[in-house]
């Protein structure tokens, strides 16, 4: 299997910057059940708890939050999460069914303003047209305020391709490249079906394409990236990124940029 690919169990998965080989980005996903309790603490880290599905509360210290997500799978609609800075306990407690959470994670300082990131907060994009079209919620971008942490989520239709054209973002030279850590953590709105990720440096010294299933998480620790979902199987993916500098800025792979245009 390859080293790139994490395969989900039991709707659980998760890495650490060892575990990956990195330096940033933790991610790990839980399901919590009715009426359970569950406990995060960001210690020296900044961290965003993305609502896959379910409802719960949060409680952090004295300020609650009782109505924490609404959609009842990543398929329906923008998210509900919380972003929380280092040195923060985070009490969540499943509502009247089973909550599934994603918690992404990076090395922070101080971090940003704790807070409940509402559906209207997470600004929609559709991005691509034909068989590339696509659907994003950005929901802890460089519009939103964090230290070194950006998450989004990408709904892709079946048989359409995404983050497409490949690109990539593992040299540090802003504006022009932004050095990031990425995961890519996926679902299919049926879990029969699967879908493709490609991984690949302009040399080949990696060039991996792995198939990915219900729940599995992709590393893309460097080089051009693309993901396609198979006929008949939409695909959703929530990424997180993290690096020297809080920029997403990208470098598309020279032999297909004229897709662009």
């Amino acid at each position: 299997m390859s080293s790139l690919l994490v395969r989900g169990e039991g709707g659980r998965v998760a890495i650490t910057p060892a575990s990956a080989g990195w330096r940033y980005v933790s991610f790990s996903t839980a399901r919590v059940g009715k009426g359970a309790r569950f406990v995060v603490a960001t210690e020296e880290s900044e961290v965003c708890i993305v609502i896959l599905g379910g409802r719960c509360s949060v409680r952090i210290g004295v300020v609650n939050w009782p109505e924490v997500g609404e959609r009842e799978t990543p398929f329906d609609g923008p998210p509900h999460a919380v972003y929380a800075p280092p040195n923060t306990n985070l009490e969540l407690r499943a509502g009247r069914g089973e909550v599934q959470l994603a918690i992404a994670s990076a090395p922070a300082t101080k971090g940003a303003k704790l807070r409940h990131i509402r559906p209207a907060d997470a600004r929609r994009e559709v991005r691509g047209s034909g068989v590339m079209e696509r659907t994003i919620h950005h929901i802890l971008m460089e519009d939103a305020p964090a230290e070194s942490l950006l998450v989004t989520e990408v709904v892709t239709p079946a048989g359409h391709w995404s983050s497409y054209p490949p690109h990539k973002h593992d040299t540090d030279d802003p504006p022009n490249e932004t050095q990031l850590e990425e995961t890519y953590y996926h679902r299919l709105r049926d879990p029969r079906g699967f879908a493709v990720q490609r991984v690949y440096t302009a040399d080949r010294s990696l060039d991996e394409t792995v198939a990915v299933r219900d729940g599995d998480l992709v590393l893309v620790p460097r080089g051009f990236h693309t993901v396609s979902a198979a006929p008949g199987y939409e695909l959703y993916y929530l990424n997180a990124m993290a690096g020297p500098v809080r920029q997403w800025c990208v470098t598309f792979d020279p032999e297909h940029e004229w897709l662009r245009r």
